[in-house]
């Protein structure tokens, strides 16, 4: 079918196992295995190995975990960025990252392809093949979901075992799971229905809530331009401050999210995420902008935050648009320097406190004591002129009644 060789985003999972032999079977045509580690904590040389014994003629695995919080998760944090009020997008920004490395290996291999495991239904097809069209249109895009006929997880099991293929499958963790540095998420199998509670065992990152230390933790986090630099005055990299927040938030049972959102596919879709680390990192620097950010570019920045979060969720990372809207939420980040001081206890995530040296609240003009700073009579006019047309509206009502 005109393909030569193929670089396949593999994780060693089930779903990405099979497309690897179905690819060579199917295309008749050499496969590198391209392993992206963005903080799995798995082993990811036994997915290296297992690729190779699948028939992979290559298998790559890079280490991408700084890059990926430095310049995918912390831009997206500058902006506040949540999808419909609770989702912190850790699956959405991490496809770009896997795409745009994929899309350089099979440069360096000279591939004339490259392939995903991500479904016909879900959003995960349109991340990756926006990011492939962005950067390399060239490069054809295979999509086994959407070609072959493996249509069931039992299908794809009798094809593991035709072929030899290990596949860890267990009835105990009938659902999917994703996880990077920034979260995990569960979707599917069980979850699938709403209204049923999620199995306490199946939390990764997070304490019970109910079980978490019986005394608060204070910490201090610091922040320079709106990204997060020190956790209780340790300066560390993008990935050990995340890594650090996750497991002092994931000890107090901090991130957990069940919602029901909506795919850009068009269909809805239930997802258990834990964001320990990314829930507390949002509030410190909300906390911080309080008191460094003009309330106009606040405000208008705010308004804007869905439709940023909408082109992450969409797979849009590459965009114009979110070139400009990103350059619109660094500009806005310029004041942010400062700390936040938050109190972490059972699933709580509480701003105790906040400070910076370039803050723009005054305590000499909001006091309610007397100050020489403000002169309270100017507020007359000012409350005349915004009720102006309030008071022509009250006026002509009654003149037509």
């Amino acid at each position: 079918m005109g393909v030569k060789k193929v670089v396949l985003a593999y994780s060693g999972g089930l779903d990405t196992s099979i497309i690897l032999k179905w690819l060579i079977e199917t295309y008749q045509c050499e496969v590198v295995a391209f392993v992206a580690d963005l903080g799995q904590g798995e082993e990811l040389q036994e997915a290296q190995a297992k690729a190779l014994a699948t028939g992979a003629v290559k298998a790559r695995v890079e280490d991408l975990r700084e890059e990926f919080v430095r310049d995918f998760v912390f831009p997206a944090f500058r902006a506040n960025a949540i999808y419909e009020g609770q989702y912190l997008l850790g699956t959405s920004i991490a496809r770009p990252i896997i795409a745009k490395h994929q899309v350089r290996v099979a440069e360096e291999e000279g591939a004339d392809a490259v392939s995903h495991g991500a479904t016909g239904k879900g959003n995960d097809q349109v991340r990756f093949e926006l990011t492939y069209i962005a950067l390399n249109p060239s490069l054809k895009v295979i999509a086994p979901w959407r070609e072959w006929n493996l249509k069931s997880r039992t299908s794809l099991i009798e094809y593991a075992q035709r072929h030899g293929i290990p596949v860890p499958v267990t009835q105990q963790k009938p659902y999917s799971s994703d996880r990077n540095l920034l979260h995990i998420s569960f979707e599917g199998g069980i979850l699938e229905d709403p209204w049923a509670e999620p199995k306490p065992d199946m939390f990764v990152l997070t304490a019970n809530p109910e079980d978490a230390p019986n005394v608060p933790e204070v910490i201090e986090i610091d922040f320079e331009r709106g990204d997060p630099v020190a956790v209780n005055g340790r300066r560390l990299s993008p990935a050990n401050l995340l890594h650090t927040l996750n497991e002092i938030g994931g000890k107090h049972g901090i991130g957990r999210v069940d919602l029901v959102e909506n795919r850009f596919v068009g269909m809805k879709s239930r997802g258990i995420y834990e964001t320990p680390g990314g829930t507390i990192m949002r509030a410190a620097h909300q906390a911080v902008e309080s008191i460094t950010m003009d309330r106009e570019v606040l405000h208008i920045r705010d308004s804007l935050i869905p439709q940023y979060s909408q082109l992450i969720y969409n797979g849009f990372w590459y965009s114009p648009e979110m070139r400009l809207l990103q350059g619109m939420m660094d500009l806005a980040q310029d004041n942010v320097w400062g700390t936040a001081r938050l109190k972490l206890y059972k699933g709580t995530c509480q701003v105790l406190g906040r400070k910076s040296g370039r803050s723009l609240y005054q305590p000499g003009f909001a006091t309610f004591e007397e100050d020489d700073v403000y002169q309270q009579d100017d507020a007359t006019g000012f409350i005349r002129l915004h009720g102006l047309r309030l008071r022509i509206e009250s006026l002509v009502s009654k003149q037509k009644s």
